[in-house]
C-alpha cells in the first residue's frame, strides 16, 4: 500500500485526509514510530500486516489547505446474488430529480408491506422513480405515468422489461407476480 505523509505547518495529513494536529497525543505517537523508522500501528492495521511504503512530503512553510475531492471511479465488478432475473442499478441524473419524482408521486403505499422502486424510462428520453408496494398492479405503473406525465393519456403505449425484453402485457399482475421488483421498466409508443 502506498501512503504520502504530508507535513505542514499547523498539522499533517494522509493522503488526501483531514488535517491531524500535532498536539493530539495519538498523533504525536504516530509522528514518533514515523521517525523511528517503524511502520505505525494505525497502518499496520490497515494493510494487516502488508507491505506500506510511506513517502513524506515536506510543506511545513505552508499552512493545511484542504485538497479538493477528486473524483474515483469504482473499478471492481458487482456479483448479483439472489434472484435469477437481473436487477438494472442506475442512479438518477440528481438527487434533486429523484426526490421530485417521488415526493409527487400520486401513489399510495402501505408502509406496513414490502415496496420495490421501480425506474420507468419514458419515450421522451425522460424517466421517473417510484416506490409502489409489491401487490400494486402492472396497470398502477401505467396510471403513474399517465398521471405524472398528462400528454401520455392519449398516447398508445406499451410496458417492457428491459433483460429479457418482455412486454408487460397482462396489466392485472401484481409486480411481484410478473417479477418485476427493483427493475427498470421501459415505456414503447405504439
Amino acid at each position: 500500500v502506498q501512503i504520502l505523509l504530508k507535513l505542514w505547518r499547523n498539522g499533517f495529513s494522509l493522503d488526501d485526509g483531514e488535517l491531524r494536529s500535532y498536539s493530539d497525543p495519538t498523533n504525536a505517537q504516530f509522528l514518533e514510530s514515523v521517525k523511528r523508522g517503524e511502520i505505525p500501528v494505525e497502518l499496520q492495521r490497515l494493510v494487516h500486516g502488508g507491505q506500506v511504503n510511506l513517502d513524506m512530503e515536506d510543506h511545513q512553510e505552508q499552512e493545511y489547505v484542504k485538497p479538493r475531492l477528486r473524483f474515483k471511479a469504482f473499478s471492481g465488478e458487482g456479483q448479483k446474488l439472489g434472484s435469477l432475473t437481473p436487477e438494472i442499478v442506475s442512479t438518477p441524473s440528481s438527487p434533486e430529480e429523484e426526490e421530485k419524482s417521488i415526493l409527487n408521486a400520486p401513489v399510495l403505499i402501505d408502509d406496513s408491506m414490502p415496496a420495490t422502486k421501480i425506474q420507468i424510462r419514458l419515450a421522451d428520453g425522460s424517466r421517473l422513480i417510484q416506490r409502489f408496494n409489491q401487490t400494486h398492479r402492472i396497470k398502477d405503473i401505467r396510471d403513474f405515468i399517465i398521471q405524472s406525465r398528462p400528454a401520455f393519456a392519449t398516447t398508445d403505449f406499451v410496458l417492457v422489461t428491459t433483460f429479457p425484453n418482455k412486454e408487460l402485457t397482462d396489466e392485472s399482475l401484481t409486480l411481484r407476480e410478473a417479477d418485476i421488483l427493483n427493475t427498470v421498466i421501459l415505456q414503447q409508443l405504439k
